[in-house]
């Protein structure tokens, strides 16, 4: 997969802290290789207190063309952007960000729209659907986001804080679409329940909803991607649910920051 690595490689970043158990760096120098792109992805792990420090130094290399943004910089990755989409201006977060050709940095959010792609193809259609959402972070508001700009006619929203959860609330209520109120780990009455939450990461971490509202008419999906079947859609799996996880996405999401990044 390298054997074309030279100097002329273009370089793309993922940075995260941590970043060790990411596996995108592959599949995404996969990616460019299979559209003919001479360029690689390469983790870098960054505590926040160095991030700003550290995309000042990594724009004077002038190989770098873009930085795919995880856990947790993609609120504060929003700020070192001269200019972004009006998804991420509304997110005011991103996860995909690429170099114009005046040097400057371009940034978008991918990972509500590769979500909600992701349930569409697993057989889940969101519009005219009630769904509870747990977690408010940066994957959570753009799952958020790209659930109510698809048409659920209701989406409940549950966060460990109050405060980012109704922030969230307000903020896709000012849309005018559907519905957007606080929700809790209880699923029943809603046709989708997705987890955007680490929950389920480690070993002995509790699930993030009460597994036993979870009905087979309900579509159940997970943002995890390691392990690759989380707890959660493990259990949701043995009720009869459909379901999708982590890895659905991402493949979707991969897509979407490809094509971004290859733009000029």
């Amino acid at each position: 997969m390298l054997e074309n690595l030279s100097g002329a490689t273009r370089v793309h970043l993922i940075v995260g802290d941590p970043i060790a158990q990411v596996k995108s760096p592959f599949g995404m120098t996969q990616a460019f290789e299979s559209k003919g792109q001479n360029a690689i992805c390469v983790p870098a792990h960054v505590a926040p207190t160095h991030l700003s420090e550290w995309f000042k130094g990594i724009s004077h290399a002038r190989n770098f063309d873009g930085v795919i943004v995880t856990v947790p910089h993609k609120f504060d990755c929003f700020a070192l952007c001269q200019s972004t989409s009006a998804r991420a201006e509304f997110l005011r977060a991103v996860n995909t960000i690429r170099r114009n050709k005046d040097g400057t940095w371009h940034g978008d959010m991918f990972d509500g729209l590769g979500y909600v792609q992701a349930v569409q193809q697993k057989g889940c259609e969101p519009k005219g659907k009630k769904a509870l959402l747990v977690g408010a972070g940066g994957a959570g508001s753009a799952i958020a986001h790209a659930l109510i700009t698809s048409g659920v006619t209701h989406l409940a929203i549950h966060d460990e804080s109050s405060e980012r959860r109704n922030t969230l609330i307000n903020r896709l209520n000012s849309l005018g679409l559907g519905v957007v109120s606080a929700g809790s780990p209880d699923p029943r009455g809603f046709d989708i329940v997705l987890n955007a939450t680490p929950s389920g990461m480690k070993e002995g971490d509790s699930l993030p909803v009460d597994i036993t509202g979870i009905g087979p008419e309900m579509f159940v999906g997970c943002v995890i991607t390691a392990p690759e079947v989380p707890p959660l859609i493990q259990a949701a799996r043995s009720k009869g649910c459909k379901t999708s996880t982590g890895a659905d996405m991402f493949a979707q999401v991969r897509e979407l920051m490809i094509n971004f990044l290859m733009e000029t």
